[in-house]
């Protein structure tokens, strides 16, 4: 426990200091963004600042994390990743290739190295995916996660990319998405007595707790719109959110409860688009936080809604039985769909007090 209690202190330190030199350095050669371009009436600030995000994981887990497999290949395939999706951000490319491109990305990852064979879900029961496939040069491909594990990728960097119109959003949710995958681990640690289980464990809460003590500094900045991450930043955090998820031994509904309430909201959305004849990947004001901003709510409450929904799921998903998740899962469907009637009708009671 020292370990990790050294680890996050170094993260923590790194990231503020990185955070305070990278910011003056960018605003000094103009490395600002263009607040007219998305109708933001403020001024210019310092973007690209993701690279704090590169920088503080690879110094802190090189120094330790204790380097294994999972080590390497996170840091490999973050870097192609963060690599794409910075070419990406500048060459401005049209979604159906970016969507193209993550799809070729999340499968050359599944076929070296990471990937889905199953999914322990918030129900308590296992599902098996490595049921049907198909032989290709001697290596043995599964179609069902091959699919999954592209599905999941691709749906978890869009939810998160999406929630990023709103100062702070993106970065809080990922400090609540890590820190709930450290305790989880914390938990499965003081439980495991297999010595491999109890090594992924350290490697999972390590990998976390950077993640999260370098970003709880770049929340503080973020979300008073002084540095931005842009979607280079957005992509590494989807990337090791899915990545942990799957490594840590197919917690997949464990990082899906954090995102619940945008799950639930991409899928709504996408099918709203598509019922008004447009493209289901285009970029528009209808998501959660556009449609409680359009109420009247300032960021802050739209911030403090979100978080508490996403920790209060959390909590739920963890400690409640079997029927009680499946009511709780219900609910958040009701709230998402309707959440603007929700408030609206809270308001009013508040306003007639």
């Amino acid at each position: 426990m020292l370990d990790i209690f050294i680890t996050f202190l170094f993260s923590l330190l790194l990231s503020l200091a990185l955070i305070l030199a990278l910011k003056s350095l960018f605003e000094k050669l103009d490395i600002v963004d263009n607040p007219k371009k998305y109708w933001k009436k403020r001024k210019p600030v310092a973007y690209s600042m993701w690279i704090v995000f590169f920088l503080v994981f690879f110094i802190s887990s090189y120094f330790f994390v204790e380097h294994n497999y999972k080590l390497y290949l996170l840091w490999f395939f973050w870097a192609v990743v963060t690599i794409v999706s910075f070419i990406d951000d500048r060459l401005d490319v049209s979604a159906k290739i970016r969507l193209l491109i993550q799809i070729l990305i999340w499968a050359v990852i599944w076929v070296t190295s990471i990937k889905i064979g199953y999914v322990s879900n918030i129900f308590w029961w296992i599902v098996n995916l490595e049921t049907h496939y198909i032989t290709l040069f001697n290596h043995t491909i599964y179609i069902i996660p091959l699919i999954f594990t592209i599905i999941w990728y691709v749906f978890i960097f869009n939810a998160i990319n999406w929630t990023d119109w709103i100062s702070g959003n993106t970065s809080g949710l990922s400090i609540i998405s890590f820190f709930i995958l450290f305790l989880l681990w914390l938990i499965l640690f003081n439980r495991d007595e297999n010595n491999e289980l109890l090594k992924n464990s350290v490697f999972i809460m390590q990998v976390a707790i950077i993640l999260v003590w370098a970003l709880i500094p770049f929340f503080f900045f973020d979300v008073r719109e002084k540095i931005l991450m842009w979607d280079t930043g957005t992509m590494f955090l989807g990337f090791m959110l899915a990545s942990l998820a799957i490594i840590s031994g197919g917690k997949i509904a464990t990082v899906l409860v954090v995102f619940w309430i945008y799950v639930i909201d991409a899928i709504y959305v996408i099918l709203r688009r598509i019922y008004n004849k447009k493209n289901p990947m285009a970029w528009d004001f209808t998501h959660l936080h556009h449609r409680l901003l359009d109420l009247g709510l300032s960021k802050k409450w739209v911030l403090t809604i979100i978080f508490s929904l996403s920790f209060f799921f959390w909590i739920t998903a963890l400690f409640l039985d079997k029927t009680w998740k499946i009511i709780v899962f219900i609910i958040i469907i009701f709230i998402v769909i309707f959440i603007n009637e929700i408030v609206r009708i809270w308001l009013k009671k508040i306003w007639k007090k």
